[in-house]
């Protein structure tokens, strides 16, 4: 029986060895390895975190040495790549010098010639010639009465208007006035200086031109006043004062307009007259006040580039003209342009 009892107990031990968990060579337990293992995974993953830090505080530092050494080299040179000047990339917009460039270049090749011609034929700029054109005869000056008598047209564009707004004349009427107006302030000019001998060309050229601006002026000025009165034919409630008073004008904060029929006055067709523009409008933008300094200025250049231009019609245009006259009148088209 004892025997039997030792053998069980042998076998007992053994199963139980075998069914329980196995134990590590050094005495410890597995959770204590296994903590074990994780502690060295983490110092593992602590000096991979190190050797990135470390690796990338070395490229930063490699990276600003090489800014450093950049800028010093920057420093150091005396050029940089951009773009071209010409380029459309560049965003550069000012070639004010390549302007003054061609200007310089314009009167170096130009001086040649200015000089031959004053060799040649001496000064001939006179501006009391230009004058006498204008003043041909003394006791006859069509173009100036011709710029003058203009004023009845203007006149009678105004009366026109004058007799619509009342109601006087139809729509029907002062159409046909008009036209007969602007018909005769383009024919009888040119009539004139295309007749009458005593007209000299420069004369011509401006009565013509005067009269075709006040043309163009007074075909605007018909036509606005026309939509002033379509338009006060719709609101007639709304203009009923304005309609009733032709001088009326209306003050809103300080500023002065005119209203359909108030702008139909002398002075408001005279300043329509002398405003540099074609295009008639009953209250034209204007200053507060009148810049002398300004105006004088912009006077003295007009009359100074007009006899400048004047200046080298006299001093080159005409010599030009005159010595290919000559061979004109021979047939002898060849020395045309020798201008001998």
């Amino acid at each position: 029986m004892g025997d039997s009892d030792a053998t069980l107990r042998r076998r007992a031990t053994f199963a139980a060895g075998l069914g329980g968990s196995m134990q590590p060579m050094n005495g410890k337990s597995a959770a204590a390895s296994q903590s074990s293992v994780t502690a060295d995974l983490g110092k593992d993953n602590g000096l991979g975190k190190r050797d990135r830090m470390v690796e990338t505080a070395r490229s930063n530092s490699k990276s600003e040495k090489h800014k450093r050494r950049n800028d010093i080299s920057e420093r150091m040179s005396c050029h940089k790549t951009q773009e071209s000047l010409l380029s459309s990339s560049s965003g550069f917009s000012n070639y004010r010098g390549i302007l003054n460039w061609c200007v310089v270049m314009l009167v170096l090749s130009n001086a040649r010639l200015f000089l031959e011609n004053l060799l040649r034929y001496g000064i001939l700029v006179d501006p009391i010639q230009v004058i006498s054109l204008f003043l041909k005869d003394p006791y006859s000056w069509p173009a100036a009465c011709l710029v003058i008598a203009s004023n009845l047209f203007i006149l009678v564009a105004l009366y026109t208007e004058r007799q619509l707004s009342k109601g006087s004349f139809t729509e029907r009427v002062g159409f046909q006035v008009h036209c007969i107006n602007m018909v005769n302030m383009l024919t009888f000019p040119a009539a004139v200086v295309l007749l009458v001998p005593s007209v000299t060309p420069v004369g011509g050229v401006f009565v013509v031109g005067t009269h075709t601006i006040l043309f163009l002026k007074l075909y605007s000025y018909k036509d606005v006043n026309k939509w002033c009165r379509e338009l006060s034919s719709v609101k007639a409630k709304k203009l009923a004062r304005s309609l009733s008073c032709p001088s009326a004008q209306h003050l809103n904060g300080g500023d002065r307009k005119v209203y359909y029929p108030g702008n139909l006055t002398i002075r408001d067709m005279y300043y329509f007259v002398f405003a540099p523009t074609l295009c008639y409008e009953l209250n034209f933008p204007r200053s507060p006040n009148i810049r002398m300094s300004f105006l004088l200025r912009r006077l003295f250049e007009m009359l100074f580039f007009m006899q400048m231009l004047v200046g080298l019609t006299q001093q080159w245009m005409i010599p030009i003209i005159e010595s290919s006259m000559k061979p004109l009148e021979v047939r002898r088209i060849d020395r045309v342009s020798t201008g001998s």
